[in-house]
């Protein structure tokens, strides 16, 4: 899976030059793999067409639930203030996100769409570049421009165009995760004439000015601080107690008043809360015959059966054990996600058992297509207002977790 230690080097080089993805290495491994993915333009189109397909069902979900608001309580189980950013927002979700894809024998599927604080833009715009080959092309090459196009269109239809274009990128800067992102966040914005401002909610405040960050008035709100941290936070998990429950109340009242009196726009907009929750997904097969025919054979054809963990008999979970996949609501990047067929019987019992109630979903489990040395990819589409920009590839034998490398992906031929 890893190239040598001496080649590696020299490719970790040319990746932080780069400026924006200064951090090759994770725990003292390899996060990167020089060698790049070649699909077929037919291979990205049919995924760039899937992806697309499935945020217009969750498109269609959102107006449902902005129609229909009691399902925030009965099936999402929402918390206040997590209802709060919803009704706040609805039915605007989604500026960029990310969907899942894996190829299996019996066509592509999704295994979810991260529409909330979508990450790999960063790694996949730089790592293009440094694999490009005759005869291909960079899927990634315009994501950064497109990005940028698209969110100052909402900040002009929600702000107006005169108020200053000085933006904040919002995000836990105590964690250094996704700080590469957020250099290339801060480095498109400023090639547009931006001024930037970093900083977590806890700098943010409303006053006479509007939004406020440290002591600068804001217009944007770059958001890459996910929706459940700014409500009340409880473990998953029944057995588990949080150190920091308590919303994150003034930060988010300030963040709510600027967009009520239009002085201040947030991307990704707060409603991506409900369609983040993987419950959504849940939603999409429990109530199928309320979606349009297209979208009813979009969920059919490429969203895993999915169901709420609380109405499936335990027993029935237990007896198939290698059918399904437990998640959590809000769980990332591997996260508070349990593969049956990975974990023994009474891992798979003891997770059931403590799974809090209301929070956690079970998926049809599906085999993604292996690679000669038995790794699994993980093809990120990127879309921009529900359209295909980019793609993002991980590749890691069995489920993909903080240890996949990341790896280039190029289109060539037909």
């Amino acid at each position: 899976m890893t190239a040598p230690a001496s080649s590696y080097d020299a490719f970790a080089k040319r990746i932080s030059a780069s400026g924006i993805v200064t951090d090759p290495w994770l725990a003292g491994e390899p996060r990167f793999r020089e060698e790049p993915i070649v699909l077929s333009s037919k291979e990205a189109r049919d995924m760039y067409r899937v992806a697309e397909g499935v945020a217009e069902v969750y498109n269609e979900l959102c107006l449902m639930v902005a129609d229909e608001p009691e399902v925030l309580d009965t099936f999402f189980g929402l918390s206040p203030y997590q209802k709060a950013m919803w009704l706040a927002s609805q039915p605007l979700w989604h500026v960029i996100a990310r969907a899942d894809v894996f190829v299996t024998e019996d066509g592509l599927q999704i295994a979810e769409l991260n529409c909330d604080t979508p990450t790999g833009e960063a790694e996949a715009i730089i790592l293009g570049p440094l694999a490009a080959r005759a005869g291909t092309t960079d899927p990634n090459r315009e994501l950064a421009r497109r990005f940028g196009d698209v969110t100052e269109l909402v900040v002009n239809a929600m702000v107006g165009k005169g108020k200053p274009r000085r933006a904040g990128i919002v995000y836990p800067t105590e964690l250094p995760e996704d700080l590469s992102l957020v250099r290339l966040y801060k480095k498109t914005f400023e090639e547009r004439g931006w001024e930037i401002v970093l900083g977590s909610p806890y700098n943010l405040r409303h006053d006479e000015r509007g939004l406020v960050l440290f002591e600068d008035p804001i217009s944007l709100v770059l958001r890459h601080y996910k929706t459940d941290w700014w409500g009340e936070r409880q473990s998953a998990w029944d057995d588990e107690e949080l150190l920091d429950p308590q919303p994150l109340e003034e930060p988010l009242e300030a963040v709510l008043a600027a967009m009520l009196e239009g002085s201040a726009s947030v991307v990704n907009p707060f409603g991506a809360v409900v369609p983040q929750n993987k419950r959504a997904m849940a939603f999409m097969w429990e109530h199928i015959h309320r979606f349009s025919r297209r979208s009813q054979e979009t969920i059919r054809a490429h969203v895993p059966v999915t169901k709420r963990l609380e109405s499936v008999h335990v027993e029935q979970l237990i007896a198939q054990k290698d059918d399904w996949v437990l998640k959590s609501d809000y769980g990332a990047e591997g996260d508070e996600v349990v593969l049956g067929r990975l974990v023994s019987a009474e891992v798979w019992k003891e997770s059931l058992a403590h799974a809090r109630r209301g929070r956690w979903i079970v998926q049809r489990w599906f085999r993604a297509k292996e690679g000669t040395r038995g790794e699994i990819v993980n093809y990120g589409v990127f879309l921009l207002a529900g359209e295909a920009a980019g793609l993002y590839a991980r590749v890691q034998p069995g489920a993909t977790d903080e240890r996949a490398l990341s790896a280039p992906v190029l289109i060539g031929g037909t």
